[in-house]
């Protein structure tokens, strides 16, 4: 019997999800889109934060760090 594939990684992420990831609040996750910081999308009525964006801003956060 072979065994299952891996399951595929995630490409969005729920503000929820994007909070546990960051370790940031609901209210700074959304000041953060607001400020276009953090890039969002939406479904419906659900807002998205992609997995590119997230990296995205980790990668801002990184470089703000070494300019100071």
């Amino acid at each position: 019997m072979s065994e299952p594939p891996p399951p595929e990684p995630r490409r969005l992420y729920r503000i929820g999800d994007a909070m546990h990831l960051l370790s940031m609040s609901r209210s700074v996750i959304y000041e953060q889109i607001r400020s276009g910081r953090l890039r969002s999308v939406t479904q419906g009525r659900t807002r998205l934060i992609p997995a590119s964006a997230i990296s995205d801003y980790i990668d801002l956060l990184e470089q703000e760090a070494k300019a100071s």
